[in-house]
């Protein structure tokens, strides 16, 4: 999938899929109406898209997620029945002819395993950036999340998927909203972790949003249908009426991170419920 700002193009950058907890995924919602929309394995999991965006404009290569990664121990990859035979994150930028090396900047919206796992990789028996010569932006308030985990997160952050990019000198904080490069912009959200945030593209002819765990899948347009791994649910539900109303009205279009179906779609209101329009598959 490719679209278009008008001064960015914009690919997904598939890195395979997980299985997670359905009933993690949809939190207080009944499984006999997720299900409908997500049906689980005899496990309880439901499949879930890892799907990064690259962003082309003014000579950058910006890559919005790294995925999962592949460093991973056979049982924990069985947990998660994490599958990479037909995409990761390094095949399909180089699909588009893109190497590990010309990613210019990597913007990570939080430093959960999912999201972040494939910003280092093991060479050579060190942990390594798997994009050396990337600028590799996060909120500082979720590295200091991330270095400080609570018991409730501890299991979220792996500082193996981080702290090589300190090392190395390419990992840099952001506070707060920022334009990161021309029509790039990071607004920090803090429902689901402390200092995620959503990234926006705004050109002439649209404006994409990267939702990541705000609105991981389509599903989650709903308001009420939220994850258990929200640590302020009343946080997620605040910030998605107030974004997704913004979004309707600016006819902006949603980029979803974990959706398996749907990269992408606009939201409608019908009475004071948002509805999917002009979806997108992958």
């Amino acid at each position: 999938m490719t679209l278009s700002s008008g001064t960015h193009k914009i690919h997904a950058v598939l890195d395979g899929t997980l299985r997670l907890d359905g009933g993690a995924m949809f939190g207080v919602v009944p499984k006999t109406l997720w299900e409908k929309d997500m049906p689980p394995d005899p496990k309880n999991r439901i499949e879930l898209a890892l799907r990064c965006m690259l962003i082309e404009a003014q000579g950058r290569l910006v890559l919005v997620e790294t995925g999962i990664g592949d460093k991973f121990d056979p049982k924990w990859k069985s947990i998660y029945e994490v599958k990479h035979e037909e995409h990761d994150v390094l095949r399909s930028l180089g699909r588009l002819g893109v190497s590990r090396e010309d990613v210019t900047d990597v913007i990570l919206t939080h430093l959960h395993f999912d999201h972040a796992g494939g910003a280092t990789v093991m060479e050579n028996g060190a942990m390594v950036p798997t994009f050396p010569r990337a600028t590799h932006w996060v909120q500082r308030e979720n590295l200091e999340r991330a270095r400080a985990p609570i018991e409730h997160d501890r299991a979220s952050y792996h500082e193996e998927n981080f702290e090589p990019l300190a090392r190395a000198g390419i990992l840099r904080t952001v506070e707060g909203e920022r334009m990161l490069l021309p029509g790039i912009t990071v607004s920090p959200v803090h429902g689901h972790a402390p200092g995620m945030q959503i990234v926006t593209v705004e050109g002439p002819q649209a404006s994409v949003v990267f939702c990541t765990d705000l609105v991981p899948t389509t599903s989650h347009v709903r308001i009420p249908w939220n994850m258990a791994f929200d640590l302020n649910l009343s946080a997620t539900i605040e910030e998605k009426k107030r974004l997704l109303a913004r979004w309707t009205d600016q006819g902006t279009l949603l980029f979803f991170y974990h959706d398996p179906t749907f990269a992408g779609a606009r939201v409608a209101r019908e009475g004071d419920k948002f509805v999917l329009r002009d979806q997108i598959r992958m």
